[in-house]
């Protein structure tokens, strides 16, 4: 019987990946550089695929000021960006038929906790889970097994919404269901580990979700 959820949050909650591309890009285009997307949407989700952003830059550019000038776009970007189609349906269903819900994040807590708050959704989760908090960030288990541990349920009893091939490694390590909903940085990554893969989490009700998942 599945009694908790357990969701990603970047790329699935919100989209700060294709903000993150977006906010890249208008850094490079004030300077007149070529932003290569197609390989930073890559490299997205991938812990083992490394990609200089900054690579059209010359050698002698200031990449910290670069970087500065990238962050605070971000942050107004991020800013106005709101849940990803679904979301806070599937939370209204999941706290109306009595789950349980957390976050596992390989983001900061602060990251997570700030947007959710600004969204009005932090009161649905029971528990954050979020980098540093666990030995080790996803792909290993650790911050699915922290979580669960959270919620008091055993690992067979959550399902684990991802939107990376990292993330669903992660959840399957530890044992949990898995629902891949990629988005448009991650379509192409394998989801060979998901037990269900969607186009958006409106694509269908949790009741459904769930009876084709046990």
């Amino acid at each position: 019987m599945i009694r908790a959820l357990i969701l990603d949050f970047d790329g699935l909650i919100i989209d700060t990946e294709t903000a993150l591309i977006q906010a890249y890009a208008e850094v490079h285009d004030e300077h007149g550089r070529p932003f290569d997307a197609a390989a930073y949407r890559h490299a997205v989700g991938h812990v083992d695929y490394a990609f200089d952003p900054w690579f059209s830059f010359p050698a002698e550019a200031d990449r910290d000021a670069l970087e500065a000038e990238r962050r605070r776009r971000n942050l107004l970007i991020n800013a106005t960006l709101e849940p990803l189609p679904g979301v806070t349906t599937l939370l209204s269903d999941a706290v109306a038929g009595g789950l349980v819900l957390a976050v596992a994040s390989n983001s900061s807590r602060g990251h997570v906790d700030g947007h959710l708050r600004r969204l009005g959704l932090r009161d649905h989760f029971r528990a954050l889970s979020c980098r540093g908090e666990a030995p080790s960030p996803k792909p290993e288990p650790d911050l699915y097994r922290l979580a669960v541990n959270h919620l008091g349920v055993r690992p067979s009893e959550a399902v684990a919404f991802e939107d990376s091939q990292t993330g669903a490694l992660a959840a399957h390590r530890a044992g949990l269901k898995v629902v891949a909903v990629p988005g448009p940085c991650t379509a192409h990554h394998d989801f060979k580990l998901a037990t269900l893969r969607l186009g958006s989490l409106a694509e269908t009700r949790l009741a459904e979700m769930l009876a084709r998942l046990e």
